[in-house]
């Protein structure tokens, strides 16, 4: 088990310095100086010059890049160009609003997705499994970008139910979840029906019906768990989705988190914290499907045994 994960984290290591790179390259290839944004356009080419080379943005670029990824190997992504702050404290600031709402929004797409696929499983080509289908249809087409302000017109605009924006209490939490969450409940419901319709109809389920076990048990014990490898697999993938669409949600119901502050730090061309909260999406990523490794190897013994 330890070798399997140390050749995975090995893997990891390429993959950000990747990441790093093509985001540094991108962002100093976009038309914008954040010198001139910071001063305003009446700024005088001598104060331009001047705040620009005690920023370090004088240099050239490839030692700039040095610099960068020095910094991100020491784990110093250095200082904001527009709030003087460490990068690593503004994401560390940000970093709680964005994990309550993805956990939130987790939550949300278990608590639908599980029983919605299961029952479906049970009960295919019924009235419940259509409706299931149709639901699992509905949210993969909608966007986080519609149904975010069609959700707060609805039921902070309309109804009053809940607060449009900002964080503090559980009502401001409830309309971001569910935006974060729905669309990966559909995904979710979809692969729980179609895994657990392969496991129900394997020899071992018929043996267990055949032996007098509840219908209950040999659907949940057996047949749901041996269903749960492909069931994780998404999971751990879409949980990276859930970070980027984070993105658009913090924007749109003004939630403090990383990636708010990624939206406001690319209107100011901040290119210290820009890089530094692309680079924390990537390594969640990547600690993500980590750990989706790990979950394999744990309900999977086959693979485990292979790695070693």
């Amino acid at each position: 088990m330890l070798r399997f994960l140390a050749r995975r984290l090995l893997l990891a290591i390429p993959v950000l310095l990747g990441v790093a790179t093509l985001v540094f390259a991108l962002l100093h290839l976009v038309p914008g100086d954040p010198v001139q944004a910071m001063l305003g356009d009446a700024a005088s080419p001598q104060s331009v010059a001047e705040l620009r080379g005690r920023l370090g943005l004088d240099r050239p670029l490839p030692l700039q890049y040095a610099a960068f990824v020095a910094g991100a190997a020491r784990g110093d992504l250095g200082v904001s160009l527009r709030t003087n702050e460490r990068v690593t404290a503004a994401i560390a600031a940000r970093l709680p609003a964005t994990v309550e709402l993805a956990l939130a929004a987790i939550l949300v797409a278990l608590v639908i997705a599980i029983p919605t696929g299961v029952v479906a499983a049970v009960n295919p080509d019924s009235g419940v499994d259509h409706v299931a289908t149709t639901f699992a249809l509905v949210g993969i087409s909608m966007p986080n970008f519609w149904l975010g302000p069609l959700l707060a017109i609805v039921f902070s605009v309309g109804l009053g139910w809940f607060p449009v924006s900002g964080r503090g209490t559980l009502g401001h939490l409830v309309l971001p979840a569910i935006t974060l969450g729905a669309p990966l409940a559909a995904v979710l419901a979809r692969m729980t029906r179609a895994s657990l319709i392969d496991e129900l109809r394997e020899l071992y389920i018929t043996a267990a019906r055949a032996r007098g076990l509840p219908p209950g048990r040999v659907v949940m014990k057996h047949a749901f768990r041996n269903s749960l490898i492909p069931i994780v697999t998404v999971l751990g993938l879409q949980v990276g989705g859930v970070l980027t669409g984070a993105v658009i949600t913090e924007t749109i119901f003004a939630w403090p988190g990383v990636g708010r502050l990624l939206i406001q730090s690319i209107g100011f061309r901040d290119y210290p914290v820009v890089q530094g909260c692309v680079l924390f999406i990537a390594m969640t990523y990547v600690s993500v499907n980590l750990l989706t490794d790990v979950a394999y190897a744990y309900l999977d013994p086959r693979i485990r045994v292979g790695d070693d």
